[in-house]
Protein backbone atom coordinates (compact mmCIF):
# COMPACT_ATOMS: atom_id res chain seq x y z
CA UNK A 1 0.00 0.00 0.00
CA UNK A 2 1.82 3.68 -0.88
CA UNK A 3 0.93 6.75 -0.28
CA UNK A 4 1.89 9.86 -0.40
CA UNK A 5 2.25 12.33 3.44
CA UNK A 6 3.88 15.79 2.32
CA UNK A 7 6.28 15.29 0.35
CA UNK A 8 7.27 11.73 1.15
CA UNK A 9 6.36 9.12 -0.33
CA UNK A 10 5.72 6.02 1.87
CA UNK A 11 4.58 2.28 2.19
CA UNK A 12 2.62 0.13 4.33
CA UNK A 13 2.68 -3.65 4.72
CA UNK A 14 1.91 -6.80 6.45
CA UNK A 15 4.96 -7.85 8.93
CA UNK A 16 4.43 -10.33 12.10
CA UNK A 17 1.66 -9.93 13.83
CA UNK A 18 0.60 -6.06 12.76
CA UNK A 19 2.14 -3.89 9.99
CA UNK A 20 5.30 -2.04 9.29
CA UNK A 21 5.28 1.90 7.51
CA UNK A 22 8.43 3.16 5.81
CA UNK A 23 8.86 6.83 4.71
CA UNK A 24 11.52 6.56 1.65
CA UNK A 25 14.79 9.44 2.38
CA UNK A 26 16.16 8.57 -0.92
CA UNK A 27 19.92 7.55 -1.09
CA UNK A 28 23.32 7.89 0.92
CA UNK A 29 26.41 8.93 -0.85
CA UNK A 30 27.14 5.10 -0.67
CA UNK A 31 23.98 4.76 -2.94
CA UNK A 32 22.47 3.27 0.54
CA UNK A 33 18.50 3.45 0.84
CA UNK A 34 17.61 5.53 3.39
CA UNK A 35 14.25 4.83 5.05
CA UNK A 36 12.32 5.08 8.29
CA UNK A 37 10.07 2.96 9.53
CA UNK A 38 7.32 2.96 11.98
CA UNK A 39 5.40 -0.62 13.21
CA UNK A 40 1.96 -1.04 14.46
CA UNK A 41 -0.84 -3.29 15.09
CA UNK A 42 -2.89 -1.91 12.63
CA UNK A 43 -2.35 -0.01 9.48
CA UNK A 44 -4.18 3.31 10.90
CA UNK A 45 -1.83 3.21 13.64
CA UNK A 46 1.31 3.09 11.10
CA UNK A 47 -0.03 5.35 9.09
CA UNK A 48 -0.44 7.72 12.33
CA UNK A 49 2.99 7.49 13.14
CA UNK A 50 4.12 7.39 10.01
CA UNK A 51 2.55 11.08 9.93
CA UNK A 52 4.44 12.08 13.45
CA UNK A 53 7.39 10.94 11.54
CA UNK A 54 6.78 13.21 8.74
CA UNK A 55 6.10 15.99 10.90
CA UNK A 56 9.26 15.52 12.65
CA UNK A 57 11.07 15.46 9.36
CA UNK A 58 10.18 18.86 8.55
CA UNK A 59 10.44 20.00 11.54
CA UNK A 60 14.59 19.15 11.34
CA UNK A 61 13.89 16.97 14.41
CA UNK A 62 16.80 14.46 14.37
CA UNK A 63 15.80 12.11 17.51
CA UNK A 64 17.04 8.59 17.37
CA UNK A 65 14.28 5.64 17.41
CA UNK A 66 16.08 4.79 20.82
CA UNK A 67 16.12 7.88 22.59
CA UNK A 68 14.83 7.33 25.76
CA UNK A 69 13.21 9.63 28.38
CA UNK A 70 16.49 8.11 30.56
CA UNK A 71 18.49 9.17 27.91
CA UNK A 72 17.26 12.51 27.86
CA UNK A 73 17.24 13.13 31.62
CA UNK A 74 20.52 11.86 31.93
CA UNK A 75 21.85 14.10 29.49
CA UNK A 76 20.34 16.97 31.43
CA UNK A 77 21.62 15.70 34.59
CA UNK A 78 25.36 15.77 32.68
CA UNK A 79 25.12 19.01 30.36
CA UNK A 80 22.21 21.24 31.93
CA UNK A 81 23.38 22.15 35.58
CA UNK A 82 26.18 23.99 34.97
CA UNK A 83 27.14 26.51 37.73
CA UNK A 84 24.59 24.55 40.05
CA UNK A 85 25.94 23.68 43.49
CA UNK A 86 27.11 20.38 44.42
CA UNK A 87 24.16 19.67 46.89
CA UNK A 88 21.88 20.39 44.28
CA UNK A 89 23.39 18.45 41.39
CA UNK A 90 23.05 15.14 44.03
CA UNK A 91 19.56 15.71 45.04
CA UNK A 92 18.50 16.15 41.66
CA UNK A 93 20.30 12.84 40.57
CA UNK A 94 19.05 11.23 43.33
CA UNK A 95 15.27 12.30 42.88
CA UNK A 96 15.57 11.43 39.30
CA UNK A 97 17.43 8.05 39.80
CA UNK A 98 13.95 6.86 42.53
CA UNK A 99 11.32 8.70 41.58
CA UNK A 100 11.60 9.64 37.88
CA UNK A 101 13.68 7.30 35.71
CA UNK A 102 12.24 3.71 37.33
CA UNK A 103 8.80 4.53 36.19
CA UNK A 104 8.93 6.75 33.09
CA UNK A 105 12.54 6.49 32.05
CA UNK A 106 11.98 3.64 29.51
CA UNK A 107 9.53 5.19 27.46
CA UNK A 108 10.97 6.85 24.12
CA UNK A 109 10.97 10.86 24.37
CA UNK A 110 8.78 10.73 20.93
CA UNK A 111 6.57 8.27 22.46
CA UNK A 112 5.74 10.03 25.68
CA UNK A 113 2.30 11.77 26.10
CA UNK A 114 0.70 13.57 28.59
CA UNK A 115 -1.56 10.56 29.78
CA UNK A 116 1.69 9.02 30.27
CA UNK A 117 2.98 12.01 32.73
CA UNK A 118 -0.66 11.97 34.68
CA UNK A 119 -0.50 8.26 35.65
CA UNK A 120 3.27 8.97 36.75
CA UNK A 121 2.43 11.95 38.82
CA UNK A 122 -0.66 10.89 40.54
CA UNK A 123 1.12 7.59 41.47
CA UNK A 124 4.04 9.73 43.33
CA UNK A 125 1.64 11.87 44.87
CA UNK A 126 0.60 9.02 46.95
CA UNK A 127 4.35 8.72 48.25
CA UNK A 128 6.30 12.21 47.92
CA UNK A 129 5.51 15.39 49.40
CA UNK A 130 3.53 18.31 46.78
CA UNK A 131 7.71 19.94 47.03
CA UNK A 132 9.18 16.73 45.72
CA UNK A 133 6.41 16.48 43.30
CA UNK A 134 7.45 19.80 41.54
CA UNK A 135 11.42 18.89 41.68
CA UNK A 136 10.80 16.15 40.10
CA UNK A 137 8.63 17.53 37.47
CA UNK A 138 10.97 20.45 37.03
CA UNK A 139 13.62 17.87 36.30
CA UNK A 140 11.82 16.21 33.11
CA UNK A 141 10.84 19.47 32.12
CA UNK A 142 13.98 21.26 31.51
CA UNK A 143 15.41 18.31 29.99
CA UNK A 144 12.74 17.79 27.47
CA UNK A 145 13.32 21.62 27.22
CA UNK A 146 17.08 20.82 26.59
CA UNK A 147 16.27 17.84 24.14
CA UNK A 148 14.05 19.85 22.71
CA UNK A 149 16.97 22.84 21.71
CA UNK A 150 19.40 19.85 20.18
CA UNK A 151 15.71 18.62 17.91
CA UNK A 152 15.00 15.55 19.29
CA UNK A 153 11.65 16.13 20.33
CA UNK A 154 9.03 18.53 18.77
CA UNK A 155 7.00 19.68 22.11
CA UNK A 156 7.82 19.31 25.63
CA UNK A 157 4.85 17.25 27.57
CA UNK A 158 6.02 18.25 30.55
CA UNK A 159 4.82 21.40 30.41
CA UNK A 160 0.85 20.41 29.74
CA UNK A 161 0.08 18.84 32.64
CA UNK A 162 -0.76 20.32 36.08
CA UNK A 163 0.68 18.81 39.52
CA UNK A 164 -1.26 16.92 42.01
CA UNK A 165 -1.36 17.83 45.41
CA UNK A 166 1.35 15.32 47.36
CA UNK A 167 1.82 14.47 51.21
CA UNK A 168 2.30 16.83 53.53
CA UNK A 169 6.35 17.17 54.25
CA UNK A 170 8.08 16.39 57.22
CA UNK A 171 7.64 19.59 59.32
CA UNK A 172 10.99 20.66 61.55
CA UNK A 173 10.84 20.17 64.76
CA UNK A 174 12.64 21.18 67.84
CA UNK A 175 14.48 19.52 70.68
CA UNK A 176 13.69 20.50 73.89
CA UNK A 177 16.43 21.76 76.78
CA UNK A 178 16.44 18.23 77.97
CA UNK A 179 16.72 16.41 74.94
CA UNK A 180 20.13 18.85 73.63
CA UNK A 181 21.66 18.39 76.84
CA UNK A 182 20.97 14.45 76.38
CA UNK A 183 22.41 15.22 72.90
CA UNK A 184 25.52 16.92 73.97
CA UNK A 185 26.21 14.51 76.34
CA UNK A 186 26.23 11.65 73.82
CA UNK A 187 28.59 13.70 71.52
CA UNK A 188 31.31 13.95 74.01
CA UNK A 189 31.10 10.54 74.62
CA UNK A 190 31.12 8.81 70.99
CA UNK A 191 34.44 8.83 69.17
CA UNK A 192 33.85 10.47 65.93
CA UNK A 193 35.22 14.08 67.08
CA UNK A 194 34.76 15.58 63.46
CA UNK A 195 30.95 15.48 64.08
CA UNK A 196 30.94 15.95 67.42
CA UNK A 197 31.80 19.19 67.24
CA UNK A 198 29.84 20.08 64.00
CA UNK A 199 26.60 19.18 66.29
CA UNK A 200 27.92 21.62 69.53
CA UNK A 201 28.54 24.40 67.50
CA UNK A 202 25.42 23.77 65.51
CA UNK A 203 23.39 23.40 67.96
CA UNK A 204 24.75 26.43 70.86
CA UNK A 205 25.19 28.71 67.69
CA UNK A 206 22.17 28.43 65.57
CA UNK A 207 24.19 28.27 62.04
CA UNK A 208 23.17 27.06 58.97
CA UNK A 209 24.12 23.27 58.11
CA UNK A 210 25.65 24.60 54.53
CA UNK A 211 27.27 27.21 56.58
CA UNK A 212 28.76 24.58 58.96
CA UNK A 213 30.60 23.20 56.47
CA UNK A 214 31.79 25.87 54.76
CA UNK A 215 33.38 26.86 57.53
CA UNK A 216 37.51 27.43 57.77
CA UNK A 217 39.94 27.94 60.32
CA UNK A 218 40.62 31.17 59.06
CA UNK A 219 37.22 31.89 60.42
CA UNK A 220 37.25 31.06 63.98
CA UNK A 221 39.24 32.35 66.68
CA UNK A 222 39.50 30.27 69.16
CA UNK A 223 41.17 32.82 71.37
CA UNK A 224 38.36 34.99 71.54
CA UNK A 225 35.78 32.65 71.07
CA UNK A 226 34.01 33.39 67.98
CA UNK A 227 33.39 32.60 64.50
CA UNK A 228 32.40 34.27 61.45
CA UNK A 229 30.03 32.89 59.41
CA UNK A 230 31.13 34.22 55.85
CA UNK A 231 30.29 31.51 53.19
CA UNK A 232 28.17 28.37 52.70
CA UNK A 233 27.99 25.64 50.23
CA UNK A 234 25.48 27.30 47.87
CA UNK A 235 26.11 27.88 44.82
CA UNK A 236 28.84 30.55 44.32
CA UNK A 237 29.91 30.09 47.70
CA UNK A 238 27.01 33.00 49.55
CA UNK A 239 25.60 32.83 52.62
CA UNK A 240 21.49 32.53 51.96
CA UNK A 241 21.10 36.78 52.67
CA UNK A 242 23.63 39.20 52.79
CA UNK A 243 22.32 39.85 56.72
CA UNK A 244 23.51 36.03 56.79
CA UNK A 245 26.92 37.52 56.94
CA UNK A 246 27.94 38.03 60.48
CA UNK A 247 30.28 37.21 63.43
CA UNK A 248 29.37 34.93 66.42
CA UNK A 249 30.17 34.86 69.55
CA UNK A 250 30.57 31.38 70.68
CA UNK A 251 28.96 29.25 74.60
CA UNK A 252 32.28 28.20 76.24
CA UNK A 253 31.37 24.76 75.33
CA UNK A 254 31.47 24.89 71.76
CA UNK A 255 34.46 26.95 71.93
CA UNK A 256 36.22 24.16 73.83
CA UNK A 257 34.48 21.36 71.85
CA UNK A 258 36.29 23.30 68.40
CA UNK A 259 39.69 23.51 70.33
CA UNK A 260 39.26 19.10 70.83
CA UNK A 261 38.39 19.07 67.47
CA UNK A 262 41.21 21.10 66.39
CA UNK A 263 43.51 18.86 68.35
CA UNK A 264 42.13 15.60 67.06
CA UNK A 265 42.28 17.47 63.26
CA UNK A 266 45.85 17.99 63.54
CA UNK A 267 46.14 13.70 64.48
CA UNK A 268 44.33 12.94 61.38
CA UNK A 269 45.74 15.23 59.08
CA UNK A 270 49.34 13.97 60.02
CA UNK A 271 48.14 10.23 59.75
CA UNK A 272 46.96 11.05 56.53
CA UNK A 273 50.27 12.36 55.18
CA UNK A 274 50.67 13.56 51.38
CA UNK A 275 46.49 12.24 50.69
CA UNK A 276 45.13 15.12 52.94
CA UNK A 277 44.06 17.87 50.65
CA UNK A 278 43.90 21.11 52.83
CA UNK A 279 41.46 23.07 52.05
CA UNK A 280 41.44 24.67 55.98
CA UNK A 281 37.31 23.42 56.41
CA UNK A 282 37.02 22.94 60.08
CA UNK A 283 34.42 20.27 59.34
CA UNK A 284 35.74 17.90 56.45
CA UNK A 285 36.40 13.93 56.09
CA UNK A 286 39.60 12.21 57.16
CA UNK A 287 41.53 13.33 53.44
CA UNK A 288 40.42 17.04 53.84
CA UNK A 289 37.66 16.89 51.56
CA UNK A 290 34.34 18.21 51.88
CA UNK A 291 31.36 16.95 53.80
CA UNK A 292 28.03 16.43 51.92
CA UNK A 293 25.07 16.72 53.49
CA UNK A 294 23.81 13.25 52.82
CA UNK A 295 27.04 11.91 55.18
CA UNK A 296 26.30 14.47 57.82
CA UNK A 297 22.74 13.27 58.17
CA UNK A 298 23.73 9.44 58.35
CA UNK A 299 26.82 10.07 61.37
CA UNK A 300 24.02 12.81 62.98
CA UNK A 301 21.15 10.07 62.59
CA UNK A 302 23.73 7.98 64.63
CA UNK A 303 24.66 10.37 67.36
CA UNK A 304 20.77 10.74 67.84
CA UNK A 305 19.92 7.40 68.13
CA UNK A 306 23.18 6.89 70.59
CA UNK A 307 21.62 9.64 72.58
CA UNK A 308 18.34 8.09 72.56
CA UNK A 309 16.47 10.59 70.66
CA UNK A 310 15.70 8.18 67.51
CA UNK A 311 16.99 8.58 64.32
CA UNK A 312 14.20 10.85 62.30
CA UNK A 313 16.48 13.63 63.40
CA UNK A 314 17.59 16.07 60.32
CA UNK A 315 21.19 18.46 61.12
CA UNK A 316 18.83 21.06 60.33
CA UNK A 317 16.96 20.98 62.86
CA UNK A 318 19.29 21.73 65.47
CA UNK A 319 18.96 25.42 64.24
CA UNK A 320 15.18 25.10 65.06
CA UNK A 321 16.07 23.93 68.60
CA UNK A 322 18.89 26.35 69.19
CA UNK A 323 15.90 29.55 68.22
CA UNK A 324 13.32 26.96 70.18
CA UNK A 325 15.69 27.18 73.65
CA UNK A 326 16.62 30.85 73.26
CA UNK A 327 13.24 31.57 73.13
CA UNK A 328 12.05 29.60 75.88
CA UNK A 329 14.13 31.16 78.32
CA UNK A 330 13.32 34.70 77.52
CA UNK A 331 15.46 35.83 74.30
CA UNK A 332 14.27 38.64 72.68
CA UNK A 333 13.32 37.65 68.72
CA UNK A 334 14.77 40.41 67.83
CA UNK A 335 18.62 39.24 68.85
CA UNK A 336 17.29 35.44 67.95
CA UNK A 337 16.90 37.12 64.67
CA UNK A 338 20.28 38.45 64.45
CA UNK A 339 21.64 35.44 65.84
CA UNK A 340 20.24 33.35 63.25
CA UNK A 341 20.88 35.90 60.23
CA UNK A 342 17.57 36.95 59.37
CA UNK A 343 17.06 40.21 57.09
CA UNK A 344 13.79 40.40 59.79
CA UNK A 345 12.20 39.48 62.86
CA UNK A 346 9.14 39.16 60.60
CA UNK A 347 11.26 35.98 58.85
CA UNK A 348 12.18 34.31 62.11
CA UNK A 349 8.92 34.47 62.97
CA UNK A 350 7.70 33.11 59.99
CA UNK A 351 10.27 30.39 59.67
CA UNK A 352 10.36 29.50 63.27
CA UNK A 353 6.84 30.32 64.28
CA UNK A 354 6.60 26.57 66.25
CA UNK A 355 9.80 27.52 68.24
CA UNK A 356 9.28 31.24 69.09
CA UNK A 357 7.93 32.50 72.38
CA UNK A 358 7.86 35.99 74.10
CA UNK A 359 11.00 36.80 75.26
CA UNK A 360 13.18 39.35 76.97
CA UNK A 361 17.27 39.02 77.36
CA UNK A 362 20.04 38.73 74.73
CA UNK A 363 21.73 35.07 72.81
CA UNK A 364 25.19 33.77 72.67
CA UNK A 365 25.59 34.52 76.51
CA UNK A 366 21.82 33.01 77.59
CA UNK A 367 22.84 29.82 76.18
CA UNK A 368 25.83 29.59 78.74
CA UNK A 369 23.60 30.19 81.91
CA UNK A 370 20.73 27.77 80.23
CA UNK A 371 23.13 25.17 80.05
CA UNK A 372 24.75 26.25 83.52
CA UNK A 373 21.46 26.11 85.50
CA UNK A 374 20.88 22.55 83.91
CA UNK A 375 23.88 21.23 84.68
CA UNK A 376 23.30 21.70 88.55
CA UNK A 377 19.59 20.54 88.48
CA UNK A 378 20.93 17.33 86.88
Amino acid sequence: MKIIIGKYEASIYPEGDGFTGAISLGFDAKGKRLRVKRKGKTKAQVRDKLREAVADLEAGIKTESKYSVEDAVNDFLEKGLKGKAKSTIDNYRSLASKHLIPQVGGIKLKELTADHLDEWMDERAEELSTRSLRLIHQILERAIRQAQARDRVRRNVASLIIIPEGQEGHPSRAMTLEQAVTLLEAVETTKDFRLSAYVVVSLLAGIRTEEARALTWADVDLKAGTVAVYRSVRAKGDTKTKKSRRVLKLPRRAVQALKAHHKYQAAERLKAGEEWQDHDLVFCREDGTALDRWHVRREFQKITKLAGLGEEWSPRELRHSFVSILSAHDVPVEDISDLVGHVSTHVTETVYRHEIRPALTKGAQAMDKILKKKSRSA
